[in-house]
């Protein structure tokens, strides 16, 4: 589904050159659903919107589903954003003076699907994550677990082969965090190919598989389940007897 070979990303502020990214390269198949962790300022938002043709690398190549992306305009990566790619964000960035199920078509409008066809769309989206009885509430009469997952139905309303999401719990409870997880979890479970940008180690926990980041470069890459494996062994060893005890 994803591959970047070697890919770089410089900015330039004022007099200094920050090298956000420095030589990554990763390859993420169909069908996973993998948490991207990291510090502040790792790089991880970098590569992600990069990822999600957000951004272009300054250096390096980017195939997203046998496609170059590195190579194409910016109409090109706008088509791609369109047709692969359903995004969610901490903020939710959900228009205020719409309705959820105004939400969730405005996208669908845009690429030209007719009323009726974006309207059933939608409501079977919003039923998919719960809010089947919330779909003409506005933004502020709903928590912030039902905005999000209201992004989440926006996200998913295109059929997108990829779901990015950044922080998606970051301004969440710990209940409402729960919720979203396991509607990503079915949602990968479905076949989406889901991504998530995070700092939370129990978000990670829910992830197949874990990248990290540091000063622009990936310093691992393991499977959750092999850890926690590995972790539930080693906390199942007996202590060891001190000498003379």
């Amino acid at each position: 589904m994803i591959e970047v070979k070697d890919l770089g990303k410089e900015y330039t502020m004022g007099s200094t050159t920050v090298h956000a990214l420095r030589g990554a390269g990763l390859r993420v198949n169909a069908g996973e659903f993998v948490a991207i962790m990291g510090p502040s300022g790792s790089g991880k938002s970098t590569l992600m919107n990069i990822l999600g043709c957000l951004d272009r690398a300054s250096a390096g190549s980017y195939w997203l589903a046998g496609e170059e992306v590195s190579k194409m305009t910016d109409d090109q990566l706008a088509d791609i954003r369109n047709r692969r790619i359903g995004f969610i964000f901490q903020t939710f960035n959900l228009l205020p003076r719409l309705s959820a199920l105004q939400n969730v078509e405005l996208p669908l409008m845009y690429r030209g699907i007719p009323a009726a066809e974006r309207r059933r769309k939608s409501e079977e989206c919003l039923e998919r994550v719960g809010l089947a009885g919330r779909m003409r509430h506005r933004p502020n009469e709903l928590s912030g677990g039902q905005q999000q997952r209201v992004a989440i139905a926006r996200a998913i309303a295109g059929s997108p082969a990829i779901v990015l999401a950044d922080e998606p719990t970051g301004n969440l409870d710990s209940r409402s965090g729960e919720e979203v997880m396991a509607i990503f979890q079915e949602l990968n479970d479905s076949g989406i190919t889901i991504i998530v940008v995070t700092h939370d180690e129990w978000i990670a926990r829910h992830a197949k598989r874990v990248i990290r980041l540091r000063d622009g470069l990936i310093v691992s890459d393991e499977l959750v389940a092999a850890r926690l494996r590995a972790e539930d062994e080693l906390n199942r060893m007996p202590a060891l007897e001190v000498a003379g005890e």
